[in-house]
């Protein structure tokens, strides 16, 4: 996973107060009420607007349905969403979702002869066949450093020989890395457990100085005592607030803190607890990769936030007069569960993405990733088949700021085969709103030979369960926001193959040669066009006027 299927609210601005480095990935969430208090800075559907009409670094999508859709027609298009679950229910997806018409509800029999029983919306591989979910997951760090632990343990170099020397200093690479991210683990829930009393102590102690029931900035400004505590108390909140956006209460910041100390507590908890490991819940014989049909049919699972934001971006209802509207206006979304609050492993990984080319899907979006990967080949041969049926896959670049040309980022399209490159695959980095040195995604990952396009992916208010709205960051919101588009091409379009709606995203892009932004996770300047292949941000109206050409060429051949 990207950190970011784990219910995990705070904001990078915490985590430079602490003096992180970012090293999990994450995404921040923001409830509607915030997005409101800032609607007149960031209007709360911008991912739609266009750069040239509306002045803000959107989409364009609505701009083109208003005038190049008008009178055209479109055909379904499936979209796959690989992800933590999907609310099947929700008043803007409802409509949207996939149905297995060849599967008869209920019946417990596998009627289309697929493999799998009952799946009429999709699958669920990190299930049980007496219906319990995994929720949370160790990270593949973490198994890794099992596995590894059990051959080597605390032997020496000198003890080792011949060809088990190249993966004892694989072992001992793991090793440094697992002690480092544990260890850091447990500093930052010290460091936040400590904020949050010190941040509920002062508060309550200028409150009561103040004879007040809020606190706020310009309360806090006015203060002035020689009293060495209360000028402590007003110095560390002022030191807060200071580090947040300017319409930010200590009541907000105790709800960010709250976030970290849920997000650091499960890490020690779960992601780098070498005793827990949740796989008895599948029942799957793990070893064996090429296993199939293991799992269950509910594609919601205990937490679907993180896939059901990532399909309202696509598929949201364009026409019910509710929450938002999503890029792509003829869609449907097959769930497939396979990222649990800690990280996907290979084996899902490969059975989600040959569940969803066998069952028709166009395109897959795939919101997730990791640091390791010790069956990668066989998620590079659902990838090749995938290549081989015509299948879109489109990958979010991920959330450490980190250049993912020279940093390990899995999956992604390079086969552990030498030389073998996914054609069918676009990796995207995550765009903000404006058009200014803040316009990469401070946590978005980059790399010129890695990252395909650039996409919203700051702010993004879509759908999240029980007919609820909220914003999210991520560069998951940006790979949906590039599948949503890739949808409404090919649904227009429907004679375009997948790689040539890949070049079409990418061609079409809006190029941004002179603009210079901060480096992703620095204040370094740095031209835009060098954090990723095509120096472009993708634009749905860009892509269909080509779309259009490309098509009636082919059709005049």
């Amino acid at each position: 996973m990207f950190g970011s299927i784990r219910q995990f609210t705070t904001s990078f601005f915490l985590l430079l107060l602490a003096g992180t480095c970012l090293s999990f990935q994450a995404y921040s969430s923001t409830s509607l009420q915030d997005v409101e208090k800032d609607s007149t800075k960031i209007p709360m559907n911008w991912f739609n607007l266009d750069p040239d009409k509306d002045k803000v670094m959107g989409l364009g999508t609505d701009r083109a349905y208003s005038t190049l859709l008008k009178t055209k027609k479109s055909t379904p298009i499936i979209v796959a969403v690989i992800d933590s679950g999907v609310d099947i229910e929700h008043e803007d997806l409802k409509n949207k979702v996939w149905v297995n018409e060849d599967e008869i509800p209920g019946n417990g029999k596998d009627d289309d002869n697929n493999g799998y029983i009952d799946d009429v919306n999709g699958w669920n591989f990190i299930g049980g066949k007496d219906g319990r979910n995994v929720s949370e997951d160790t990270h593949e760090l973490t198994r890794v450093y099992l596995k590894l632990k059990a051959k080597y343990g605390d032997k020496k170099e000198k003890e080792i020989s011949g060809k088990n020397k190249e993966e004892y200093a694989f072992w001992q690479k793991v090793k440094g890395d697992f002690e480092k991210r544990y260890s850091t683990a447990k500093q930052n829930y010290a460091f936040y457990t400590q904020l949050q009393q010190s941040l509920g102590r002062f508060s309550r102690l200028l409150k009561a100085y103040l004879d007040t029931e809020e606190l706020s900035r310009s309360q806090l400004e006015g203060i002035d005592s020689e009293d060495a505590v209360i000028v402590q108390a007003k110095s560390t909140l002022e030191m807060l607030l200071n580090n947040t956006p300017g319409d930010y209460t200590l009541d907000d910041i105790s709800k960010e803190i709250d976030g970290a100390l849920e997000h650091f507590k499960n890490q020690i908890e779960y992601a780098y607890n070498v005793e827990f490991n949740p796989r008895d819940i599948v029942g799957d014989t793990y070893e064996n990769l090429k296993e199939k049909g293991y799992g269950n049919n509910d594609v919601e699972g205990p937490d679907a936030a993180h896939g059901t934001h990532v399909a309202g971006i696509i598929a949201a209802d364009r026409n019910n007069d509710l929450g938002i509207k999503g890029i792509a206006d003829n869609v449907r979304i097959m769930s497939i569960r396979a990222v649990p609050n800690g990280d996907e492993r290979d084996k899902d990984v490969a059975n989600a993405i040959l569940y969803a080319v066998d069952n028709g899907a166009h395109i897959i979006n795939m919101s997730f990733g990791k640091s390791y990967s010790p069956d990668k080949s066989v998620v590079d041969e659902a990838v090749a088949y995938a290549e081989k049926k015509g299948v879109l896959l489109v990958h979010a670049a991920g959330n450490s700021s980190k250049d993912i040309d020279i940093v390990d980022n899995y999956p992604n399209r390079q086969s552990a085969e030498e030389g073998v490159e996914a054609k069918n695959w676009l990796e995207i980095g995550a765009s903000a709103w404006e058009e200014n040195e803040s316009f990469a995604g401070f946590f978005s990952n980059y790399g010129n030979k890695s990252i395909d396009l650039f996409s919203p992916g700051v702010r993004i208010r879509s759908t999240v369960p029980n007919n609820k709205y909220e914003v999210f960051d991520g560069t998951s919101m940006a790979a949906p926001a590039v599948a949503g588009v890739a949808a409404l091409i090919w649904s227009y379009y429907p004679g375009l193959t997948a790689l040539e709606v890949k070049e079409i995203l990418k061609k079409s892009s809006r190029k941004l040669s002179k603009l210079k932004v901060n480096k992703p996770g620095t204040s370094e300047k740095i031209k835009f066009k060098e954090l990723s292949m095509t120096g472009g941000l993708v634009s749905a109206y860009n892509a269909l006027k080509m779309a259009d050409t490309v098509q009636r060429k082919k059709r005049s051949n």
